[in-house]
C-alpha cells in the first residue's frame, strides 16, 4: 500500500520519547507512528467488542445461570 505523507504536531516531550525508543531508532519515526496507530486502533476495536458483549449480557445473570444449570444437570459423571 502506498504511503501518503501527512503533517502531525507532536509536543517536544513526546517527540523526545519517540526518538529515544529503540523501535523508532531502528525503523524511523514514520514506521513507529504507523505501528502505534495500528495498535491503538486494534485496541479500540477490541474494547468496542467488549462493550457490545457487556451491553448484550448485562442484567441477564440469572437467565444465563439457568441455562448453564440445565446443561450441567444433563451431564453425567462416568462410572468407575
Amino acid at each position: 500500500m502506498a504511503a501518503r505523507a501527512v503533517q502531525v504536531s507532536i509536543d517536544e516531550d513526546m517527540l523526545g520519547r519517540i526518538d529515544r525508543d529503540p523501535e523508532a531508532k531502528r525503523d524511523g519515526r514514520s514506521s513507529f507512528l504507523r505501528s502505534a496507530v495500528a495498535t491503538y486502533l486494534e485496541l479500540k476495536r477490541r474494547r468496542g467488542i467488549d462493550d457490545d458483549f457487556r451491553r448484550a449480557y448485562s442484567g441477564k445473570a440469572r437467565e444465563l445461570a439457568a441455562e448453564v444449570d440445565d446443561l450441567i444437570d444433563a451431564q453425567a459423571w462416568p462410572k468407575t
